[in-house]
């Protein structure tokens, strides 16, 4: 059995927990107590196939501080700024210059078809990553086709948003395994599969093939409403409710996914939701629909 564990280095989104300026309940909590809920930008490190999805700003703060020492592979879900400004940490963390010849670490970055194009023409992406890669720091793929690495084969899927992809993560070779060395399976089990979409589910309606599927790290989607009374928080006009899922839009995808595990992330300081209210409210969907899910919080490890 191939192993795959979940550290999520940071669940917040395009507005980190605390908020610089901000002296609301949760940004004071945030710097009062820290993790829980303190949040930094989206970011995920996939134990196994070692592979970083996406560098907000606090990357190279987020890497040092799980202490991960080897990336095998950089995967981006889209080209926004809170999943890709903190792209230096490629630099800071691989460039050599104490030696000379300089010994520099080369990480492979796979970038999905359309990524690839919006790099081109977005934030100067293309551009810092090519002069990383003429000094020898990462050198850059269309993720144009699944990749292998870890026991698993990871695979890009377009979302409704054509801008964005999801990561499959499949295990392999599971047929091959020695059932009798492997603790709690059978020959009736089957290979397991992951679900990671880092943000912008707006629009997705899950495919057949992914229905059933292990487990999905989902990004939360905005709460328009307060979960627990209904009162609504947001202008029903809101510009951002017609570009972004609804917490409420996203529990009908998980619905129609069902999936056996249920990790959100993505979760906004604007919202003000404290550790305690996502607590309760990962109770109330457990109480309610059956689901095993958890809200995530920075450092949470995850074993899969």
């Amino acid at each position: 059995m191939a192993y795959l564990a979940l550290e999520f280095l940071g669940t917040a989104g395009a507005f980190r927990t605390p908020r610089p300026g901000c002296r609301c309940e949760l940004c004071c909590g945030a710097r009062t107590h820290g993790i829980p809920w303190e949040r930094t930008g989206p970011s995920l490190f996939v134990h196994g196939p070692d592979v970083l999805i996406d560098t907000p700003e606090e990357s190279a703060m987020q890497v040092d501080r799980a202490g991960i020492q080897h990336i095998a592979a950089g995967l981006y879900s889209h080209w926004h700024p809170d999943h890709t400004a903190g792209r230096r940490m490629y630099e800071t963390r691989n460039w050599d210059w104490r030696n000379l010849p300089p010994n520099h670490i080369c990480t492979p970055i796979y970038v999905p078809p359309q990524v690839a194009a919006d790099f081109e023409v977005r934030l100067g992406l293309a551009e810092n990553f090519r002069y990383f890669e003429q000094v020898g720091l990462t050198q850059c793929h269309v993720m144009d086709a699944p990749i292998e690495l870890g026991g698993w084969r990871i695979t890009a899927r377009q979302l409704a948003d054509p801008s964005v992809y999801a990561f499959v993560f499949d295990e392999l070779d599971f047929d091959e395994l020695d059932f009798d060395e492997l603790d709690g399976f059978g020959e009736g089990d089957a290979a397991r599969r992951l679900l990671v979409a880092m943000d912008e589910l707006v629009g997705w309606t899950p495919p057949d093939d992914l229905i059933g599927v292990d487990l999905a790290v989902l990004p939360t989607g905005i709460f328009e409403f307060n979960p627990f009374t209904g009162e609504r928080r947001m202008p029903a006009d809101h510009p951002v409710l017609r570009t972004e899922a609804t917490f409420h839009q996203t529990l009908a995808m998980v619905d129609r996914l069902q999936p056996k595990q249920l990790i959100f992330t993505h979760i906004e300081e604007p919202e003000g939701n404290t550790p305690e209210d996502l607590t309760r409210l990962a109770h109330q969907l457990q109480a309610q629909r059956g689901w095993n899910v958890t809200f995530a919080h920075d450092t949470l490890m995850v074993k899969f």
